[in-house]
């Protein structure tokens, strides 16, 4: 009975198909015998392919009795793990499942949730790609072992007492040590793994069947190119290995409380979940990801966004005697701003009284958040590059036709009687001569110039095999902070509201009155002072240093909570001056703040003036959410106008607002203040404008891939307005083309299915609105006089058309330009789903948080010299876009250098091979010499000096071949082949014709003089050069070949020798040759012009019949009509877009932006809050829950109803260039 398909990580990203096996000790000894008779051929197959090994010497067997696994990921990539058992009582703890029953007391702690068997002593894993997975006994399968970031609700974090010495090594027995450690593998592992490769396996059997020939010169040449390819290979592995160890390892001492509540400096590689960790006052960088229990700290999550922008992590509330739904599961995603994550620095700490700042070890080792971005470079998803599988193709096509002459010679062998030595050695060598040895290293040669001319431009490629791939590249995603645009803001000015109106724009800053305004540009942040220096988000320290004001904060002693000394901002003044800005009455204090909220888009500070009665409350954010909360009377009429006229042309925009406070609070009131009792009825200010100037350099080479018909994608985690404005400002979106924006919402208790908004987005302020679920679609035509779009979607809607409408989502990627508000990983699946629909995918970035679309793309290039540059193979030391072309470019070249060095090595190898196939006939062959002359003089230098040519300048619209099965490659072969093969005929039955022709005379010494093989020699030698002209292709991808003067050179000289040897060779150079001088000059001379007529033909053929477009095109249709072919699948979309007049479907409904997002944010908030309320109650329900959905349905949206706070709107953000910049540093989601 067949096993039942099983998976792993089922449902997930990273889903594994699954299969078990035990060892089959029969198998076990028939494949021994089969390493003998095969004298170990067998052997190295199965190490080419172990998943072969496993089913030879295992039977498969149900999961609980395994002990091989053979896994298969979506990418058909199969991984072979041992199965491993531990004692229970080693590890102390048991697994975590990714649900569990959360009827408990909060304070207890059990992680009995998964046995590997019925026994409950054992505990079955493996280990594959980094994550252990283990033996649950319930679910009967192998889970993913989880920290304490799955099935822990927040009062058991606030209830734990730390772990004892025993504890923490049970735990690290199961978990691990806490260290990410990328293993730099030995030279002598990475040298028996490089030898153990088919291509070295073979150029081991050719070196040693030549050394039996005494063919030792050119056996030792492949040696020498062997060992240099060797080293390089070796070198490089090593460097990437070491950067990559370099870049993420952190070794550093970590302050752990034990159960007993004293503490202890241990290293932080003994680190397991549950620890709880002390955080220095001073910071640290985290070794973990852990939830912060108590106190507050600024943190720099540029590892994980690409943003050095400081973020405040505030402790985890306390929930301790509370109601179950009142004490919700704590989980990466929706506790972000209360987890410190591996890799992140911690600047600086809050705490209150003498109270430690204290969290709680989540994760260790790769299942951190830094765990995870390098498992994410260490195993990318493979690309399939068509040039190299088609290339083994032919290999095998190149090997049948050996199997034709090893029959052919053969049997002439055995009907002439040859020695048996002689009949293997010649049956053999035919092999070596059609499947050239030399051809990997030919093919790495122009790869090589290429990665040197890139090198030169300050571009360094650390995976030279990755240049070929960039020759196919059609769609290029780019960053857009530090990518397209430079990274620092500008001020740009201020406007100011007065009496219901705006004034013009104020851009000097010292003539800003010192009114409320001011004081809120002054005093409204969240900087602190490090080393003398402010830190913080960027946009507040041009917003505060705009002021030329000073800011100071308490001492180290007074960086606690329960002290009320406050920051305070004053003006500057001389410091040899005794008075802080006393005299003046305008120091401020700034006596709570209440941080930034990515989904309230607002933060606010309580301030008191000096000598004022009042307390003060300055608010800033996005202008949408501050207008909402604030006295109508105070906004100026035309607000919208303002507000639009600065957004569409790219500004970041703050609102101002401000509110003077009862008299009746005092500090301690104030301390006590939730920000919704006092954010309201507040008075609008004005606006705040500030800019990021598009890098020079970022218009021309986006207008020149756009020339060259080559998509060009932003992908930001900026703000979806400032991103179509950058998108129009850069020309990647031109003026008469539309933007459709994209809003999904997910289903909700009103909408069973996935509803959408297309709002048009451009100047016209022209709308398009669907509101429509999958089943019933009201459809309008979209507007003819622009029908030219592009899609515009944000990471919200990204991620519910992923979960719900894959179909949608692939429309959305082929006319989609600008993705806004993308996290790291949604970018990567952007990248994953353009590759999916046939696109050749570039990735530009400069940030961390860019790792995964940079490994993942086909061609990665970082503009970064930190982690992003270690995940990608190509790093622009100039921080520009302009090596994107260039990179392609280089791309280009080096392909079609592959395309013409593999179709010159493929005619070569069958030049030869037809040159000893006509010889053989008469038992006749090609001398050492001959084959030495034409394998390293000819050959070797025309592949080394063919690939020196450069690339063109321009871009051009035509991409290169990039399949070798394509009507052209194989017409080009075929044609050539038959010239070749039509030329050495010829003239071999011409020389007989001869009247002073004498025949070869088979001899024991092996001595080939003979006319025969001077005439196919000869021959041969010009067919070698007229092959090399003839593929040394320029326009459009490389320069014209005589520009390559090296190559040139060489042609020049290798014709001289030849034609030398042609019509009057030196005797005793002939006579070392065994080369028969023909006896007329006039007919050597004649061989001059056969070969002359021979180039015309192959040159006319490959110029005017290959090269020719529309027979091309004509040739490929012929071929689509009689073998069935699918076009690109994003070429079939794009049809099925253009051909439907109704999609997407338009209406004038007059929308605003803002609504929109308003309207995504409350959405998702609700269905978040939903979804929430539903796990709760299907943890107090259980079984009974999935009896009555509907009515649990019911119930719960009626709960979440009756929640404080839960289906309010104005907590929603809304997507604007205001206050939604993640340069900006408010979003502390990842």
């Amino acid at each position: 009975m067949k096993e039942p398909v099983h998976y792993v990580n089922k449902g997930l990203e990273d889903e594994m198909e699954i299969s078990a096996y035990k060892l089959k000790r029969i198998k076990l000894y028939a494949t021994f015998v089969g390493y003998v008779l095969t004298c170990g051929i067998l052997r190295l197959v199965f190490y080419w392919l172990p998943h072969w090994m496993l089913k030879a010497t295992h039977s498969p067997c149900p999961l609980v009795k395994a002990e091989q696994i053979m896994l298969k990921d979506a990418y058909n990539m199969y991984y072979v793990v041992t199965v491993k058992t531990m004692t229970r009582e080693g590890t102390g703890v048991k697994v975590r499942k990714p649900k569990r029953k959360l009827f408990r007391k909060p304070q207890q702690y059990d992680d009995t949730n998964n046995t590997p068997e019925n026994d409950d002593s054992l505990l079955r894993y493996f280990v594959c790609k980094r994550v252990k997975y283990v033996w649950d006994s319930e679910s009967a399968s192998y889970i993913p072992l989880r920290g304490l970031d799955i099935g822990c609700r927040q009062s058991y974090f606030h209830n734990i007492t730390g772990l004892t010495i025993a504890e923490q090594s049970k735990r690290r027995v199961l978990y691990g040590s806490n260290v990410i450690d990328v293993h730099v593998t030995p030279i002598i592992i990475i040298l028996f793994k490089e030898l153990a490769s088919p291509f070295y396996t073979f150029q081991l059997f050719s070196v040693c069947l030549w050394f039996a020939e005494n063919y030792w010169i050119y056996a030792v040449c492949i040696i020498v190119i062997t060992v240099i390819s060797l080293i390089i290979q070796i070198y490089q592995t090593r460097q990437f290995e070491r950067a990559l160890r370099n870049t993420i390892t952190s070794t550093d001492n970590t302050i752990v409380m034990r159960a007993n509540e004293s503490f202890e400096n241990i290293p932080a590689s003994e680190l397991a979940p549950g620890d709880i960790i002390e955080i220095p006052r001073f910071g640290c960088d985290m070794q973990c990801d852990a939830v912060l229990i108590t106190g507050n700290c600024i943190v720099n999550e540029s590892m994980l966004t690409g943003e050095s922008v400081p973020v405040t992590k505030t402790s985890l509330p306390n929930t301790n005697g509370m109601r179950l739904e009142n004490d919700p599961e704590v989980t990466v995603k929706t506790h972000s701003r209360h987890i410190l994550f591996c890799g992140t620095h911690v600047i600086q700490t809050r705490f209150y009284g003498n109270q430690k700042v204290k969290a709680v070890v989540l994760r260790t080792g790769f299942s951190t958040s830094k765990g995870e971005l390098v498992r994410s470079i260490m195993y990318p998803k493979p690309l399939d590059f068509k040039f190299q599988r088609h290339a083994l193709y032919y290999i095998g096509i190149l090997a049948l036709i050996a199997l034709c002459g090893m029959i052919y010679t053969l049997v002439l062998k055995i009907d002439r009687k040859d020695p048996d030595s002689e009949i293997v050695i010649r049956v053999l060598d035919l092999i070596t001569i059609i499947i050239p040895p030399a051809l990997p290293a030919a093919l790495a040669v122009g790869m090589v110039f290429s990665q040197r001319r890139l090198k030169f431009k300050n571009i360094y490629c650390i995976s030279p095999r990755s240049l070929n791939i960039c020759g196919t590249i059609d769609a290029v995603c780019f960053d857009k902070t530090g990518t397209l645009t430079e990274d620092g803001l500008n001020m740009h000015g201020v406007v100011r509201a007065e009496k219901n109106k705006f004034e013009s724009i104020l851009k000097d800053m010292s003539q800003l009155p010192k009114d409320d305004l001011f004081f809120c540009m002054a005093c409204c942040h969240s900087l602190t002072i490090i080393d003398n220096e402010i830190i913080g988000d960027p946009m507040d320290i041009i917003m505060f240093k705009a002021t030329n004001w000073d800011l100071e904060e308490p001492g180290p002693d007074e960086t606690r909570f329960d002290m009320m000394t406050p920051t305070i901002v004053h003006p500057k003044v001389d410091k040899s001056s005794s008075s802080i800005g006393t005299l003046s009455g305008l120091d401020i204090g700034i006596v709570r703040q209440f941080p930034f909220s990515s989904s309230l888009q607002r933060m606010s500070v309580v301030t008191r003036r000096l000598g004022a009665k009042n307390f003060d409350l300055y608010v800033k954010g996005s202008p949408e959410m501050i207008t909402s909360l604030s006295k109508t009377e105070t906004i100026p009429h035309d607000f919208q106008e303002v507000l639009q006229s600065y957004t569409k042309h790219g500004y970041r925009v703050i609102a101002l607002a401000w509110k003077e406070l009862s008299s009746k609070l005092n500090l301690v009131k104030i301390q006590r203040l939730n920000r919704e009792q006092v954010e309201n009825e507040l008075n609008f200010l004005g606006l705040l404008v500030m800019e990021n100037h598009l890098k020079p350099q970022s218009t021309p080479a986006i207008n020149e891939l756009k020339d060259a018909n080559i998509r060009t994608i932003m992908v930001t985690g900026d703000n979806m307005l400032t991103a179509l404005s950058v998108a129009r400002e850069c020309n990647m979106v031109e003026k008469s083309d539309r933007i459709i924006l994209v809003q999904a919402y997910p289903p909700d208790v009103d909408h069973s299915d996935v509803t959408f908004d297309f709002v048009y987005a451009d100047d016209k302020n022209t709308k398009v609105d669907e509101a429509f679920t999958l089943e019933d679609q009201k459809k309008i035509h979209i507007d003819l006089d622009n029908p030219r779009f592009h899609f515009a979607v944000t990471g919200k809607t990204w991620a519910v058309l992923r979960k719900y409408c894959p179909d949608i989502l692939r429309k959305i990627a082929v006319k989609g330009t600008v993705f806004a508000r993308m996290g790291p990983d949604q970018k990567g699946q952007l990248v994953e789903v353009l590759q999916d629909i046939g696109y050749s995918v570039g990735m530009c970035g400069d940030g961390a948080n860019d790792c995964g679309a940079l490994k993942t793309a086909h061609m990665g290039i970082s503009l970064s010299e930190a982690e992003a540059s270690v995940a990608s193979p190509f790093t622009s030391k100039t921080p520009n876009i302009e090596c994107v072309p260039t990179v392609i470019k280089e791309g280009r070249c080096s392909l079609v250098t592959a395309f013409g060095v593999f179709k010159y090595m493929a005619c070569y190898s069958m030049t030869q091979f037809i040159s000893v196939l006509i010889l053989y006939w008469k038992n006749c062959n090609l001398s050492n010499d001959e084959f030495l002359y034409a394998d390293i003089f000819l050959t070797s230098t025309y592949s080394i000096t063919f690939s020196r040519t450069a690339p063109y300048e321009e871009l051009v619209v035509d991409r290169p071949l990039i399949s070798l099965i394509s009507p052209g490659p194989i017409l080009s072969l075929i044609t050539q082949v038959c010239l070749v093969t039509a030329f050495q005929v010829f003239v071999y039955f011409h020389v007989q014709m001869q009247p002073w022709f004498i025949g070869f005379r088979s001899n024991l010494e092996n001595d080939y003089t003979s006319h025969e093989n001077s005439a196919v020699f000869i021959m041969s030698m010009y067919q070698y050069t007229i092959l090399a002209i003839v593929f040394a292709k320029g326009y459009p991808y490389r320069k014209a070949f005589f520009t390559n003067w090296w190559f040139v050179l060489n042609l020049i000289i290798t014709l001289a020798i030849t034609m030398w040897l042609t019509i009057d060779p030196d005797k005793d150079l002939a006579s070392h040759f065994q080369l028969a001088i023909l006896p007329s000059i006039k007919y050597r001379s004649m061989y001059i012009g056969i070969a002359f007529i021979q180039l015309v033909l192959a040159y006319s053929v490959e110029k005017f019949i290959i090269d020719n477009d529309v027979l091309r095109r004509k040739i490929s249709n012929c071929l689509k009509n009689c073998i069935p072919s699918h076009n690109l699948v994003y070429n079939t979309i794009e049809s099925e877009i253009d051909n439907d007049p109704d999609w997407p479907p338009v209406s004038d409904k007059q929308v605003d932006l803002a609504e929109i997002f308003q309207r995504q944010d409350n959405v998702q908030q609700d269905t978040h809050n939903l979804e929430e309320m539903r796990n709760s109650l299907e943890d107090v329900l259980g079984k009974d829950f999935n009896d009555d959905i509907s009515q649990t349905d019911e119930s719960a949206q009626m709960l979440l109803n009756g929640s404080p706070g839960a289906t309010s709107r104005s907590n929603s953000a809304i997507d604007n260039p205001a206050f939604m910049d993640d340069s900006m540093g408010y979003s502390t989601a990842l």
